[in-house]
């Protein structure tokens, strides 16, 4: 059994690593779909919905990078990340311009890109020697960075400013990580697991109204 469980221990560390640039760059990848569809809203031209969803789905994890001293970020050193983000935007401008962007659309990428940038981003604080409480909350500013860019870009106040579920989502899958890389599991598992938490915490906030305590008002989380 000891050797059983080592070999699953070592096989998930060799998949961390591939496991880490994929969900990266799929996070990079939603991220730049929300700042394009919020480009399409705010009617900017072909440029200017590329420039913001560059923003979108590389300011988390320059920030990141920068903050744990991984320079150049990987943002600017790999070009899969502009790829993926030229990508984003050429099919925001061509195949949904009608959408709903003011809300749902956006809401679900955005809510996928900070769960994905959560984990990744918790996940490199751990490799680059943080400790778990400070690699948790690099997580949670890794998820919240892009999309406080997108919209003070667009002129509109930031989505983590308001009650929602928003940076607390992003820590609760930092948690789970740090919580897994303390019980010495397969990281890509407790990082699967961290996503999907901060995924459904965000469709809980957008479909069924779950909010934090709002000031002077006696709201409660529902």
């Amino acid at each position: 059994m000891a050797s059983l469980v080592n070999e699953l221990l070592t096989y998930g560390q060799h998949l961390a690593g591939p496991f880490l640039v994929a969900l990266d760059l799929l996070g990079t990848f939603v991220f730049a779909l929300s700042g394009a569809a919020a480009g399409v809203k705010s009617k900017l031209d072909l440029f200017g919905l590329m420039v913001l969803a560059f923003a979108t789905g590389n300011a988390g994890g320059i920030t990141r990078d920068l903050l744990i001293g991984a320079v150049p970020p990987a943002a600017i050193r790999d070009w899969r990340y502009l790829g993926v983000c030229i990508v984003a935007g050429l099919v925001t401008f061509w195949w949904y311009p009608n959408i709903d962007v003011q809300r749902r659309p956006v809401l679900l990428f955005d809510g996928a890109g900070l769960a994905l940038f959560a984990v990744t981003g918790t996940q490199k604080a751990l490799a680059a020697g943080l400790n778990p409480v400070m690699a948790a909350i690099m997580g949670m500013l890794t998820g919240i960075g892009g999309g406080m860019l997108r919209d003070v870009l667009v002129n509109e106040t930031p989505t983590v400013l308001r009650a929602d579920l928003y940076a607390v989502a992003a820590l609760a899958a930092g948690v789970v990580v740090v919580t897994g890389n303390v019980l010495h599991f397969p990281s890509f598992a407790f990082m699967t697991a961290g996503a999907l938490l901060c995924f459904w915490l965000r469709v809980m906030a957008i479909f069924r109204g779950w909010h934090l305590p709002i000031a002077g008002t006696g709201s409660r989380s529902h």
